[in-house]
């Protein structure tokens, strides 16, 4: 009985939210609570079960909500400004420079964990040298997408939070392993930029721009009176100094991350915006970034923990177990992390991480892979899962870049496949997560 509601609430859950009948928010509370009742789980217990996986979610829920705060405000103040200046100076009418550029660009400004403001700013820096050199804008979307989706892994990122929330693990024990697979990530895509550079060099040759790199400077960082107020140039060293604090103690642990973040964030909007009157401003303006990606987090406490309390997760994994062969069983994270593609592909990051993840998650625990093994799994896909139709960032990143969204999956999937590879292969050799469980 436990087995059909639990995979009943699954595939109820994702053909809501994949037919888009309800959104994720409002599916993760009231599909789980409908099956929970059908199966005659009611009063006090179901609202301690509700309040048992919110409970638990409640400091990924923080961690997020200051994070994307504070990188919001380092924006504002201006912390990426130079970064970008001397990116496109240093391009200047060199394709592989430009491409190559685009990547590294691409790569620092998802820091923030937000595709959509990436996107804005490297095709703002970027395109009109692609079309002054006429480069084939593809090499844009394409690097700067799977730049984005490797920095993405981020804790305060959509698909690490979904990962932990639905497993209710740590967010650091998911996040520092993965650092080297992130790492490797990058420099394949820029490895990947030197390619196509390659490519569109020896099709264009080296133009000289006559000052159309520094154009293209003022065109993006020439902001209106109201961004430019809020620029902080003498502070940069300050919040540079800040962020690289901010990492190292978020690598070695000093703290949990949602109290890193809190206090971070604390120390950055006194530093850059003393007034107080200006500092409800800057939350106010970035709590809409902030508030749906939190509130979805608290909403999966409700799904989690309906899910765990009623004995379904256990259920739908022993049922799972007696399918599958048992010389598949040890190589479940791996083949989590090679499913994680086409899944997240063809389903939503939601559907995969609370949907099917659990499932797969308790069933590996039968052969010795933890929760925090597969957490990690589960996130190899996600340059390839950028691809999907369901992402509507995406769809903003081609449209600022004026190309087709199939041509943009044709010539990028092959490459996203291969960073993911890439991915995989240095987490295996690191024990990020094992090959086989012995």
């Amino acid at each position: 009985m436990l087995t059909l509601l639990g995979f009943g609430m699954v595939i109820v859950f994702m053909t809501l939210i994949m037919t888009k009948r309800l959104s994720p928010l409002v599916a993760l509370v009231t599909v789980p609570i409908l099956f929970a009742l059908i199966g005659g789980f009611g009063g006090s217990d179901l609202g301690k079960m509700m309040l048992d996986g919110i409970k638990t979610l409640a400091p990924t829920g923080v961690m997020l909500m200051f994070a994307i705060l504070y990188f919001s405000i380092m924006i504002d103040a201006g912390l990426f400004d130079p970064v970008v200046r001397r990116i496109v100076k240093a391009v200047g009418g060199d394709p592989l420079k430009v491409v190559m550029g685009s990547a590294i660009l691409a790569a620092v400004v998802s820091l923030d964990g937000d595709g959509s403001t990436t996107y804005m700013l490297v095709t703002a820096a970027m395109l009109p040298l692609y079309r002054r050199l006429g480069m084939d804008a593809l090499s844009l979307t394409c690097v700067s997408m799977l730049a984005g989706g490797v920095m993405n892994l981020t804790p305060w990122g959509g698909p690490l939070a979904r990962a932990v929330s639905a497993l209710q693990v740590e967010a650091s024990d998911v996040f520092v392993p993965m650092i080297p697979a992130m790492v490797v990530g990058v420099a394949g895509v820029i490895g990947l930029s030197w390619v196509l550079g390659r490519r569109e060099r020896a099709r264009l040759g080296v133009i000289d721009l006559d000052g159309a790199a520094e154009s293209g400077i003022g065109a993006l960082l020439s902001a209106d009176e109201g961004a430019q107020r809020l620029k902080r140039p003498r502070l940069l060293w300050l919040n540079a100094l800040l962020t690289v604090a901010l990492m190292t103690c978020l690598i070695l642990g000093v703290l949990p991350l949602s109290v890193l973040f809190m206090v971070a964030f604390s120390i950055a909007v006194v530093i850059n915006y003393p007034c107080v009157k200006l500092q409800r401003e800057r939350i106010a303006e970035h709590a809409q970034n902030a508030m749906p990606v939190v509130a979805v987090i608290f909403a999966a406490g409700v799904f989690t923990g309906i899910l765990s309390g009623t004995g379904m997760v256990q259920a739908m994994s022993d049922s799972f177990l007696a399918v599958i062969p048992d010389a598949w069983g040890p190589y479940l994270a791996t083949i989590t992390a090679v499913a994680s593609m086409p899944f997240t592909f063809f389903i939503s990051n939601d559907a995969f991480y609370y949907g099917v993840l659990p499932v797969v998650s308790q069933a590996a625990g039968s052969y010795g892979i933890t929760p925090v093994e597969m957490a990690r799994a589960s996130l190899i896909g996600q340059p390839v899962h950028l691809l999907s139709p369901l992402v509507p960032s995406t769809y903003l990143l081609v449209g600022l870049a004026k190309v087709e969204f199939g041509d943009h999956q044709k010539f990028t999937l092959k490459w996203a496949v291969l960073i993911c590879l890439l991915m995989l292969v240095t987490a295996i050799v690191g024990g990020v997560f094992p090959f086989f469980a012995s």
